[in-house]
């Protein structure tokens, strides 16, 4: 197919395969569907349109997401589309805050009505002016707001209202970690909306890939804290390993179809993962998600978390194997100098935990190499034109990681 002009400069165009079942899916990544729809009668054309996210229930239902940014001369901000379609063939069409699955983002999304849900939930001085600023946003399941009452500064966390309890419980849990974790400031449960402290610090992410992060030693301090926390608190669900591994494994089964090499290479990793997901159990409380974006560094040197919703009973391995993988993650596709860094800091975290708690290397490996398998989703939920040549480097990162 010929790609516009017009196409290749506003829209990347993303070929990723047919769900039979979702007849209307092909319109989500067609450019010209995508343009008609957010322009909606405006008098300027969208300078770029960019995909944020594809969530992809196969055979049932799929959602994209896209930022659309307008020519400067119009003064427009940009503005946020998300579009789902289902077996039907409809397609659902809401510009951002409007998402049906978070009710009580919308009013905290929107100066106005954030100024009056803080003052209900938060303040015990009412604000008068409110600025309002989008942090990070996965439709359907959770967004992260800053919020700005005169010199006070929140970080609003709004999730589903059916996962409010659990996302509190396991905000009370990373209490019991040896991290710093931001202070609950106040919530509105029927619209599953949290405020937290802001902590002052910089990302360790960023620290990591400069080669000023703090020694290994300081993070499994902290975490060595929360595996020993005692079980059965609050409503936490234990991590379903399986669960998540299958859902990446249909993934890209179906992504990968017309692929017979790497349908090879996935069917080989299959087989050397499948039997450690299903037989795996949780050993204990564990974060289940930790990774260095998940981290800040205090000015004092502290480390504070910042994400904790999934703390649950889970794997001590598998939280520093996770940490692991994404790190060789960021070596594979980061510039140079930022890939050196995630290397040196790989090579020390690793040596550090194995030394300190005794583990025997392939378990380590192995839970690195299905934390890494997960990673590899980036590729179709957040594509780009060369998802594929991604997703095969990602799955040759596991298979080196098996040895």
């Amino acid at each position: 197919m010929t790609v516009s002009p017009a196409e290749g400069t506003v829209f990347e165009r993303v070929d990723l395969p047919d769900d039979p079942a979702l007849p209307s899916l092909p319109k989500l990544f067609d450019y010209a569907w995508v343009c008609d729809s957010v322009q909606n009668g405006a008098t300027a054309s969208p300078r770029r349109i960019r995909i944020h996210h594809f969530i992809h229930s196969i055979a049932s239902r799929a959602t994209v997401s896209y930022e659309v940014q307008w020519p400067e001369d119009s003064f427009l901000p940009s503005d946020y589309y998300v579009a789902t379609t289902r077996r039907d063939g409809r397609i659902d069409l809401r510009r951002y805050p409007d998402d049906q699955r978070l009710p009580g983002l919308a009013d905290a999304a929107r100066p106005d009505t954030a100024i009056k849900i803080a003052n209900n939930h938060v303040l015990t001085m009412p604000a008068r002016r409110a600025r309002v600023q989008l942090i990070r946003y996965r439709p359907g399941y959770r967004a992260v707001l800053r919020h700005r009452f005169g010199r006070i500064k929140l970080y609003a966390r709004v999730v589903r209202p059916p996962d409010f309890g659990s996302f509190l419980a396991a905000y009370r849990l990373s209490a019991q970690s040896g991290y710093v974790v931001p202070g609950l400031a106040g919530y509105w449960e029927d619209g599953g909306v949290l405020w937290f402290t802001d902590l002052r610090g910089s990302n360790l992410r960023a620290r990591v890939r400069k080669g000023k992060a703090p020694h290994p030693d300081l993070l499994l301090d902290g975490l060595e804290v929360l595996w020993q926390a005692p079980p059965g608190v609050g409503e936490v669900r234990p991590l379903n390993l399986d669960r998540a591994y299958k859902r990446a494994l249909r993934s890209f089964k179906h992504n990968l179809r017309d692929f017979p090499e790497s349908t090879r290479n996935l069917q080989k990793l299959e087989g050397l993962l499948s039997p450690f997901a299903q037989s795996w159990r949780p050993a204990c409380m564990a974060h289940n998600d930790f990774y260095d974006d998940q981290l800040l560094v205090l000015r004092g040197g502290q480390l504070a978390l910042v994400d904790f919703e999934d703390i649950a009973p889970g794997d001590p391995l598998l939280d520093i194997g996770n940490f692991l993988a994404h790190l060789r993650w960021s070596a594979r596709f980061s510039r140079e100098l930022r890939a050196e860094h995630c290397r040196d800091y790989y090579d020390g975290l690793r040596v550090a935990a194995l030394s300190r708690f005794g583990w025997h290397e392939d378990s380590l490996a192995l839970r690195e190499a299905i934390c890494l398998f997960r990673i590899c989703t980036n590729a179709i939920r957040h594509p780009t034109a060369d998802w594929h040549s991604r997703l095969d480097a990602g799955l040759l990162l596991v298979a080196e990681t098996l040895g």
